[in-house]
């Protein structure tokens, strides 16, 4: 007889096991996670550069692991702020997974880290399914996207606990149509918090400190309709044990399959390498999918 197994489910089931879990170690060492996501050339890392240089400039002890397909571009950038920086090369995997992130932190997050931010992979798809264990989650999108980003992408939009509109200082320049956007926004995610900001300029960057701080001081954040629905599904779903099959074999051999989660079916998964900022002790290859 055949069994029909709902791939997709068996990967969000088994990360949201692994999620849980780094959430309490997270909590364990009093380190707020957060979670970016955005689609490529969103202005996400000059935004996070700013904000690690202005928490380190406050005192506040923050960290920051950057995941990329490709290249330590990104975490030399971010080292400029003078915060410890993690680069994981995730090699043609389209998002970061629980898993992937605690065997990052584990040895190296700096005791007494207060905020953990999360620079995700360029990608609106593949990362909006997969908690990684953090207390605040934000979507950004640039003024030079088009206002009708929150609508074609509304998983990504519609899970976040705060929306962060970047390069504002162009947005003229771009005919941008903010009450378009910002309808946009409401329509996948009522209520969420808006908050426009510029790498440039620094316009909205000690803003979004504060309410990224606020969060970490306790302050509960916007409950998206789409999290409340999730929170029913694993309610009434038994996810089984974890020993069914599930894609990305966690197993170190990089013969398993990756499934996207945006309907495409599997694609080849291969191994991920989490690779430090240049100059520092290399760290050995690792796989890219779920950690057991």
């Amino acid at each position: 007889m055949c069994r029909t197994v709902d791939l997709h489910q068996a990967v969000l089931a088994r990360n949201d096991e692994n999620a849980l879990a780094l959430r309490g170690y997270l909590g364990d060492r009093g380190t707020v996670a957060v979670n970016l996501l955005s689609s490529p050339g969103s202005g996400k890392t000059a935004l996070l550069e700013q904000l690690l240089a202005r928490a380190v400039a406050a005192g506040v002890p923050a960290a920051a692991v950057t995941a990329d397909l490709a290249t330590e571009n990104d975490a030399t950038r971010l080292a400029r702020s003078g915060a410890p920086v993690r680069q994981i090369l995730t090699d043609g995997l389209c998002h970061l997974e629980a898993g992937m992130l605690r065997r990052r932190l584990e040895g190296w997050m700096p005791e007494g880290t207060r905020l953990l931010f999360v620079e995700n992979v360029g990608n609106l798809v593949c990362p909006a399914s997969y908690d990684l264990g953090e207390t605040l989650r934000i979507a950004l999108a640039s003024v030079t996207e088009g206002e009708d980003k929150p609508v074609k992408y509304p998983t990504a939009f519609g899970l976040a606990q705060l929306v962060v509109i970047t390069k504002t200082d162009i947005a003229d320049a771009v005919g941008f149509d903010r009450e378009a956007f910002l309808r946009g926004v409401e329509q996948v995610n009522p209520g969420v918090p808006v908050l426009e900001t510029s790498a440039r300029t620094g316009e909205g960057v000690d803003a979004l400190l504060a309410h990224v701080l606020r969060a970490a001081d306790g302050e509960e954040a916007h409950v998206p309709v789409l999290a409340r629905e999730h929170e029913r599904y694993l309610d009434s779903h038994d996810h089984g044990d974890g020993t069914g099959p599930h894609v990305h074999d966690g197993d170190g051999d990089g013969d398993g399959d990756h499934y996207h989660g945006d309907g495409r079916g599997p694609s080849s998964g291969g191994r991920g390498r989490h690779d430090d900022v240049p100059g520092a002790a290399p760290v050995p290859a690792e796989t890219g999918g779920n950690a057991p």
